[in-house]
């Protein structure tokens, strides 16, 4: 049966920005306990050993707080541990392949950018389980992102969504309660934990501006 998941508060774990495998750890163990729903590990500079490595460890963590751990792209990084799902870009194997190569009880996850990346994705229920849109506002950790979207153009690919919406890209603790006025279905967030001084408070922080929404 595929697992239940909670959007709210989606962290985006980039190891290098937290500091290396150790470093990612803490912030992952501060998160979840600061209120993290679901993490995804990010590492687009790391060869698929480290990977393997730091996925291996984040799985008890996650386990643990009952929150899904999602691999970006890398389907057989997540085949090898056992994590919950991956999540898939415009440019990364298509949904229905990792769907195959997954399994039916597996979460995945699909960029969306645009009405037309939207559309396409919307036919593809029962296939993608939830969307990731944006950038909302411009974003350093992902240099191939697209232009960004804004809180209109995010509202406008929320309201035609027919799948669960997180907001991606740019989110800070200073904007986050102007993105939900676009009420996706939480927001993903990269460097306002990654590179917060106190990942667990940040977490917090956020969480409570996702609830208040």
């Amino acid at each position: 049966m595929r697992p239940s998941f909670d959007l709210s508060l989606y962290l985006v774990l980039d190891p290098v920005q937290c500091g290396g495998h150790a470093a990612a750890l803490a912030v992952a163990r501060a998160a979840l306990e600061g209120g993290a729903t679901i993490l995804q590990l990010r590492a687009p500079e790391w060869h698929k050993r480290a990977w393997y490595e730091l996925a291996r460890d984040l799985l008890p963590l996650t386990r643990a707080h009952g929150v899904p751990l999602i691999i970006n792209d890398q389907v057989d990084v997540a085949l090898a541990v056992g994590a919950d799902g991956v999540h898939v870009g415009q440019r990364d194997l298509p949904a229905d392949a990792v769907r195959r190569l997954l399994g039916a009880d597996a979460i995945i996850g699909l960029s969306v950018a645009d009405r037309a990346e939207l559309d396409a994705a919307n036919a593809l229920r029962g296939t993608v389980d939830y969307l990731g849109a944006g950038p909302v506002y411009a974003t350093p950790t992902k240099t191939d992102a697209s232009a960004p979207c804004g809180i209109d153009g995010l509202a406008a690919l929320v309201a035609d969504a027919c799948l669960p919406t997180v907001a991606i890209g740019g989110i800070q603790t200073h904007n986050a309660a102007d993105v939900m006025r676009a009420k996706p279905a939480g927001l993903a967030v990269v460097s306002a934990i990654c590179k917060a001084a106190d990942p667990r408070d940040a977490s917090r922080v956020l969480r409570e501006i996702i609830e208040r929404a």
